[in-house]
This record gives C-alpha cells, structure tokens and sequence, in this order.
C-alpha cells in the first residue's frame, strides 16, 4: 500500500498530483451515466467547504451531482479558503445557522481537506443545526506537520488567521457528537492517509477510495459514497456497504483506535 510511514505522502505521489486529478476527472465525465443508480435525496440542506487554497469552484462538479438528486446544495460562498480568518470564521458560522433557519432542518455539511476540518469544528460547536459531516482528505487527526505537504502554504497566511492550531488538532478518541463519515485515499499525495482516519466508534467510519487528493471532490467512488451518506433517513446510521458491483472501486478501509462511544462522552463531560 502507497506511503506506509507516519511522515508525510511519498514525493512521487505528491508530483503527481496534478495529472493524477486530471485521469480523476476524466473518470467523473466517463462514469456520468452511472449517476442515474445514485440513491437520491430527500431535499435536505447540504454546505460544502472547498480546501486550502481552493474557492466554490473546485466544488462545482460534487455539487451540481447533489444538487440533480434533490439536495439543496450550497456552496460556502467565501471566497478563497486559507485558513481560519475572521471572515472564515465568521462567514461559517453564520451561514450554518442561516441554512438552517432557512430550511428548518439539520445542514449536512461536507469538507474537503481544510474545509473538513472546519465543517468538524461547527460540528462540535453546534450539533443541534448538524446532521452529519462528511470529510474528503481531510487531515483532522494530524499530529505532525510532517503528515502534510501544505504546512508551508498554510502558514504562509497564518499573519490572517484569528485562530492558532495546535496539534493534535482534535481530542485524542473523542467522537463528533454527529454522524461522522471519513472518505480518504492511501494515494493522497498532500496528506498522510493515516491522518485522515474516524477512530471506530457508534456513528463514525472510514471510506477509501483509489484517488488522487486534488481529485476527491470529483472522483466516481468518492461521489458515490457520498451520496450515500446523504440518503440515510434523518435520525438513522448504517455503516457504508458499496453495492456489489462498485465493490472494487472501494479498498478495504484502515481503522484507527477505538473512540468512545457518543453517549459516555456525553455523560464523562457533563
């Protein structure tokens, strides 16, 4: 399996990043009849957060797929991502809770990359308007910058950020108080695949697709799984089972260490 170290992705999967999301791509336009057998939706609101350096633009083909199975999909509408700045901070915030009001029904809320990271801390700081979060390469269980080949363009913006990280970013073992879902690849040439993993718990998994980094807002497995995701009924959770014949797109997940379960967290903090 590619790049099976605690550093970051090999440079041969870095360098070929750009050309491996192109051949992604070109399987999304190949694979655009299939779309037809995607399970559709029941209307509700879904936000998806580009990544680091990335604006709406990156998101376009994942949303115009969601938005032909009946979700109300909306871009987060500011501009370029690079990091956490006022407006980031600000904007995020205050366009969950529009979605929210605006539907009256919890907002799914999709990441890619950094834009994972943040759709899990809204998750955190506001279940109640979250239905479930769904992340794509996304490196919420850094512990190292050497787990990244974007520290230094992250930080090259970090005079504009109004929050510091630390790592790790998120508690060790601590679930998202929602549904939490992980699609990564152990091809990803910007992030270690290992730092993208859900530890097991009631409500949270992993999913790995065969695609490039740059190339998981587009991908056909990706796209499925996520669409799959999206059609659970509200209120419930299964684990992903992709059907029979998708099955080879679909590498048998890593799994990290155990989380507790949502309730004892719960109960541990009250």
């Amino acid at each position: 399996m590619a790049g099976q170290t605690s550093s970051g992705p090999a440079l041969p999967l870095y360098l070929s990043e750009p050309g491996r999301a192109v051949a992604d791509y070109g399987l999304y336009l190949a694979t655009r009849p299939l779309a037809q057998r995607l399970p559709k939706g029941d209307g509700h609101p879904v936000l998806v957060l580009p990544g680091l350096l990335a604006d709406d633009v990156s998101t376009n083909a994942l949303r115009r797929t969601l938005r032909r199975l009946d979700y109300r999909v909306h871009g987060w509408g500011l501009g370029r991502n690079i990091g956490p700045t006022a407006l980031c901070v600000n904007g995020l915030r205050d366009k969950l809770d529009y979605l929210h009001g605006r539907y009256r029904r919890p907002v799914t809320l999709i990441g890619w990359s950094l834009g994972g990271i943040f759709a899990r801390d809204l998750a955190r700081t506001s279940p109640d308007r979250v239905r479930q979060v769904i992340t794509l390469g996304s490196p919420f269980g850094l512990t190292s910058y050497d787990q990244t080949r974007a520290a230094k363009v992250f930080d090259r913006y970090a005079h504009l950020h109004v929050e510091q990280r630390t790592l790790p970013l998120e508690p060790e073992g601590v679930p998202l108080p929602v549904p939490a879902t992980s699609i990564y690849s152990h091809y990803d040439g910007i992030v270690h695949w290992q730092a993208c993993l859900n530890a097991p718990g009631e409500r949270c998994e992993n999913i790995a697709v065969t695609a490039s980094h740059l190339g998981l807002g587009h991908h056909p497995a990706a796209i499925w799984a996520v669409a799959d995701r999206l059609a659970q009924p509200e209120g419930t959770w299964e684990p992903f089972r992709a059907p029979r014949f998708l099955r080879p797109a679909f590498p048998k997940p890593a799994r990290s260490t155990p989380c507790a379960p949502v309730g004892a967290v719960a109960g541990s903090a009250a």
